[in-house]
């Protein structure tokens, strides 16, 4: 096999799924997803080492830019809706996976709190993605459920570290280096964006800083046996404000997104894809449809109740995106298989139902539940 052959594939895979996006006006992300599962049961796609850093460092940056669409100023009105939402939609799934599988499948207790921490998550990524392509990431129901996926990913952050990561030196390091850096970019990034001898520049200095912040994340995470995308999340929201205050920033942010969409990111969701073994989930299928109904379910029963509450206008499709999962519960997946909490068929299935409680609600939710107003704002744009 030619070295230039997997990229050749990714690049062909990543224009296919854009061309398919814009003919049937599903997310691309989702499309993506699909593609790489396919590509990769079928033997043409293989994740190798390059991919794979491109991938986690697009799911990085995905949640950087997630967290500069939330509204600060609406989190902060609407943190009672957004934090009983976004724990709901982690603690109902958590204790539902975490009783069927230690009483009912009798999986040992590292084993069925994996299973259970892989379930509960809500893909930041997959959500933020598809409120950008229908314009709701504008919209206040948008900026309300970036802020309840916020909360939902920090629970199931905080559950992965407490329960297996056993922190050291590092780890300590990994949090005062995040925290110096988050402080240090929020006071002076608007310095560096509006610098007049820096914007304008055909080299994009402003987004290679974001890039270099990130790969700072990037680097003291695994060496302190961390997660990247916390510290992202939070500088993306800390930062949000300068995205919006001038003409300068909001040039930066369209050019950050348009470097992302074009090849970090569509990297990200195929590899997600690529995870998938289609034989060893159809050797488990029974284990696999339940184990994604019971995120269905325990997803409904924790968020839909609290979205018709909050959010009346957009409560299944809220429900349904809340429902979705990628990154966190990759990671967490991931983790259990190193370090020998879970066997191939469970790491499988667990992956194969995150992979696929990112397309199928997505679907759903893209297909007959989006708000009417989103549509408006795409007839808007098109009208420019």
């Amino acid at each position: 096999m030619y070295a230039d052959f997997y990229p050749l594939v990714l690049g062909i895979l990543i224009l296919l799924a854009s061309l398919i996006s814009l003919r049937t006006g599903l997310a691309v992300a989702m499309i993506e997803i699909i593609l790489g599962a396919i590509a990769g049961n079928l033997g043409i796609l293989q994740p190798e080492a390059w991919m794979v850093y491109i991938a986690s460092f697009g799911g990085i940056l995905l949640t950087f830019l997630a967290g500069t669409e939330v509204d600060v100023d609406l989190m902060k009105r609407k943190f009672k809706e957004s934090f009983l939402i976004g724990f709901a939609s982690f603690l109902v799934p958590f204790v539902g996976v975490l009783l069927f599988t230690f009483y009912g499948l009798r999986w040992n207790v590292q084993a069925s709190l994996i299973a259970a921490t892989a379930l509960s998550t809500t893909s930041v990524a997959v959500i933020y993605s598809v409120l950008v392509e229908t314009g709701l990431s504008r919209t206040e129901l948008g900026k309300l459920l970036m802020a309840a996926t916020f909360i939902t990913d920090m629970c199931t952050a905080v559950a992965l570290s407490l329960l297996f990561i056993k922190p050291t030196v590092y780890t300590v390091l990994f949090v005062v280096v995040s925290l110096g850096v988050i402080v240090l970019a929020t006071k002076f990034s608007q310095w560096f964006f509006n610098n007049p001898h820096l914007k304008d520049k055909v080299v994009e200095p402003e987004i290679k800083y974001i890039f270099v912040i990130l790969l700072i994340f990037v680097y003291f995470a695994k060496l302190g046996n961390g997660q990247a995308v916390l510290p992202a999340f939070l500088m993306g929201l800390l930062m949000s404000k300068h995205f919006t205050e001038t003409s300068c920033t909001k040039m930066v942010n369209r050019r950050l997104r348009t470097v992302a969409y074009a090849v970090i990111t569509p990297a990200f969701f195929i590899v997600g894809g690529l995870k998938v073994s289609a034989a060893l989930i159809m050797g488990a299928l029974g284990l696999f449809v339940i184990f994604f109904a019971i995120k269905i379910v325990s997803k409904f029963a924790g968020v839909y109740f609290l979205a018709k509450r909050y959010i009346p206008n957009g409560s299944m499709y809220t429900t349904l995106l809340m429902s979705t999962g990628l990154t966190f519960g990759t990671i967490a997946s991931v983790f259990g298989l190193n370090a020998g909490y879970l066997n191939q068929v469970q790491y499988s299935v667990l992956v194969g139902v995150v992979v696929a409680s990112a397309v199928i609600p997505t679907f759903i939710a893209q297909k007959w539940f989006i708000p009417i107003h989103s549509q408006d704002l795409l007839d808007f744009e098109k009208k420019l």
